[in-house]
């Protein structure tokens, strides 16, 4: 079995914030169909399709949403697309930002740290 751990922070659109604690657990519900299960320290954990993991929580100052997912490399094609779909539009619905402003978001906090 081949698996992929990683982490990673997304920035929130101005205006989401304020509702991201609550858009967070509702956005999982709305694009995966499953309840969360509540971890410790306010973390929510799902599994669905190629992920055997995925875990959501606030970032910095409610400021940020920190995902860590575990995939498993070892399902179907239609399952991994699938999977892919309803992760990016999680992530849209709860950032506020579509793939191609988090990809320009990225390359700018890189570019800042260099």
């Amino acid at each position: 079995m081949s698996l992929k751990n990683i982490m990673q922070e997304y920035p929130i659109k101005r205006g989401y914030t304020k509702q991201l604690a609550e858009s967070m657990i509702q956005g999982l519900r709305d694009q995966f169909e499953t309840e969360p299960r509540a971890a410790e320290d306010g973390h929510y954990i799902i599994s669905y399709g190629a992920l055997l993991r995925l875990e959501v929580s606030l970032g910095a100052g409610g400021k940020t949403l920190v995902v860590d997912t575990e995939a498993d490399k070892t399902v179907d094609d239609e399952t991994i697309i699938d999977t892919n779909r309803r992760f990016r539009n999680y992530l849209q619905q709860v950032t506020g930002y579509t793939a191609k402003e988090r990809a320009k978001k990225a390359q700018q906090a890189v570019k800042g740290k260099e």
